[in-house]
């Protein structure tokens, strides 16, 4: 018998992506055949990593209705967290958790606390530790203000697939951090997130290098004016620092003819295998053509997950691409 996982979606550890999945109980899956036997790789039990390196191949049937919860976080200091999974994994509500987790989750206030200062004791000792302010540039030239805390200020952008971006001040804290964070987007008008789909979609026609590099410098320059000259607040430097993104993916951008995924993640039966991963996205190849696609596995977080003997369907609108 087959087990069902709910998947947590694509995470960068120190060796590369990995889709992150947790084994679904044989009681709350109600999937005939669906079984609670282990099936997992390491660690907690239940749990199972894939890793994404290139020529991976993923086969799977998307199970069950919408997205489920995947739990909530208890934040215990700079460097310590508890991942809690949901009791009942639930339907999810808002995002990827139910109202329950939700109310239970720590990092929810992470975004108010410059505001309101209200927080849980173990967020407060996490937040309290230097702080980057960034802008974050993707493939179609959208662009993003963002934060990271010392230790993890490349992982973030990694994990968000910015293929520019520079680092425009160093925070004392988080809660000093995210005002500076709110002043750019109100002064210079960055937003402070970019979907998921856009960034997978922007893969597909991605400008050129130079040009992508010219608009990071442009709104770069503008935060730090910003920053040097017109924010009331203490405790921060500007700074001029650059990310580099994993040299692949640059190299990738040099591409012509990625495709959008032709099927929806959310449902059906896929089946591909991984060329490269880009932040939550992925280049893939499907069984029957030479084109490469580009597939949003963010679509993927909070989904169940049966693995099989699947292939993704050749596009019938490949004959027209040449």
């Amino acid at each position: 018998m087959t087990s069902i996982y709910l998947c947590s979606g694509v995470t960068w550890h120190g060796t590369g992506p990995v889709l992150s999945l947790r084994e679904v109980p044989s009681a709350l899956a109600d999937v005939p055949g669906a079984s609670g036997a282990s099936g997992a790789s390491g660690g907690e039990q239940g749990l199972r990593d894939i890793a994404l390196a290139p020529g991976t191949r993923l086969a799977f049937e998307v199970t069950g209705a919408g997205r489920y919860c995947l739990g909530f976080h208890r934040v215990h200091g700079r460097d310590d967290r508890t991942w809690v999974p949901c009791a009942d994994q639930a339907p999810a509500d808002r995002g990827t958790q139910c109202a329950r987790c939700l109310a239970q989750d720590d990092v929810r206030f992470m975004h108010d606390i410059h505001r309101s200062g209200i927080a849980p004791a173990g967020l407060k000792r996490y937040l309290d530790q230097p702080h980057w302010l960034y802008v974050a540039t993707f493939a179609d030239g959208s662009t993003k203000v963002g934060t990271a805390s010392h230790p993890r200020r490349n992982a973030r952008l990694v994990e968000q697939g910015a293929v520019v971006a520079q680092f425009v001040a160093l925070a004392d804290d988080g809660r000093v951090v995210r005002i500076l964070e709110d002043e750019v987007t109100r002064s210079v008008g960055l937003q402070q997130a970019v979907r998921s789909a856009v960034k997978a979609a922007s893969l597909c026609a991605p400008l050129p290098v130079a040009q992508l590099e010219h608009l990071n410098d442009g709104f770069a320059l503008a935060a730090r004016g910003l920053l040097q000259g017109g924010v009331d607040v203490e405790g921060f430097e500007v700074v001029h620092e650059e990310f580099e993104p994993p040299s692949s993916w640059l190299a990738m951008l040099s591409r012509s003819g990625l495709q959008p995924y032709p099927e929806p993640l959310d449902r059906g039966r896929h089946g591909f295998g991984v060329t490269e991963v880009v932040g939550p996205s992925a280049v893939v190849a499907i069984d029957g053509t030479d084109l490469l696609f580009v597939a949003d596995l963010a679509q993927l977080k909070g989904r169940r997950l049966q693995f099989g003997d699947f292939s993704t369907p050749v596009p019938a609108v490949q004959e027209a691409l040449f």
